[in-house]
């Protein structure tokens, strides 16, 4: 189980938080250092989570699971208004960082490594959805919650959106929207295209393996054309018309395994739910040799899916 830590324990491990390490829409975070040694990761939360039962049982969850591809909560602090989570550091910090490489900054990654990376995402999404006594539904899958270890090992973070419900749920109730835009399923917004289930967490990894395997953000309003604007779109319609998508310095072996994280994400980013394959599946679908079969085209704006689907889109 995780440890309880009072304010004035966390002030003292971040040095009354000098080094600030990244801030978010639910907290900030600080680097730590505990007195036996390790470096931590000590994120403060917002005020409106202090006295939230659901985030003490939530956090008692959480700090039960012990896997590679999942951050390690190694404690908590709630007193008053104050609330503070105990991570793990991960030294090479977020997988945004490496997404679109600017010049001059070495963050670029090999696609073999990306492929290892995302083959551990998956894994560690899969053991989630399947591997626990509840459901964990992560809900805010992106590449700023993805964090590296020195070896470049993947870990799932920051669960402050997560949801618990019995592994025999397969709809679950949500009272509103969650999650970051971009990422977010769409049956978070739109009606009758399918209730909200564990396949929403499906389509935000799918949006977060098209970014690396572009190397470039999903939508791209200053791309050299308007179809390429919005890069799922412009990939599909490539592939589908039987073009290859073009890859600077990649070999043979890299502009295959490129082709199949694009192709493993627009199965992914499928509109229903129901169209969309398991967590388990993907990793089955990313360590398979066979060719993937094409996948429907993943309908992106609201007319497109009333005039393709007969869905009504009424918010």
């Amino acid at each position: 189980m995780p440890i309880k830590y009072s304010y004035s324990e966390i002030k003292k491990m971040t040095n009354n938080f000098k080094e600030k390490l990244g801030e978010g829409a639910y907290g900030t975070v600080f680097k730590g250092k505990l007195r036996s040694g390790p470096y931590v990761a000590v994120k403060l939360m917002g005020k409106s989570m202090a006295n939230d039962q659901e985030f003490i049982s939530e956090v008692g969850t959480i700090g039960r699971i012990h896997l590679i591809n999942v951050v390690q909560l190694i404690g908590f602090c709630v007193e008053g208004s104050k609330c503070a989570l105990v991570y793990d550091f991960m030294p090479k910090g977020s997988l945004d960082k490496y997404i679109c490489p600017q010049e001059g900054r070495a963050l670029s990654l090999s696609y073999e490594k990306m492929f290892e990376i995302f083959l551990g995402v998956a894994s560690g999404i899969d053991y989630l959805h399947r591997g626990c006594d509840m459901q964990i539904l992560h809900f805010d899958i992106k590449p700023h919650n993805i964090l590296l270890d020195e070896n470049f090992n993947p870990k799932i973070s920051d669960f402050g959106l997560a949801k618990l419900y019995p592994t025999n749920d397969s709809i679950v109730s949500l009272t509103a929207a969650r999650g970051t835009m971009g990422y977010m399923a769409p049956e978070m917004f739109y009606k009758n295209i399918g209730g909200v289930s564990y396949k929403a967490d499906v389509y935000s990894f799918g949006m977060l393996l098209m970014e690396m395997a572009g190397r470039r953000k999903n939508m791209n309003p200053f791309a050299d054309s308007v179809s390429q604007i919005y890069f799922p779109s412009w990939v599909y319609e490539q592939l589908h018309a039987g073009k290859d998508v073009e890859i600077k310095d990649a070999v043979e072996k890299e502009k295959k395994m490129v082709k199949k994280m694009i192709m493993v994400a627009l199965w992914c980013i499928q509109m229903k739910p129901s169209d969309r394959p398991s967590m388990n599946r993907v990793v089955e679908m990313l360590e398979g040799d066979s060719e993937l079969q094409m996948p429907p085209k993943p309908f992106v704006a609201p007319r497109e899916i009333a005039e393709d689907h007969g869905i009504n889109v009424a918010l």
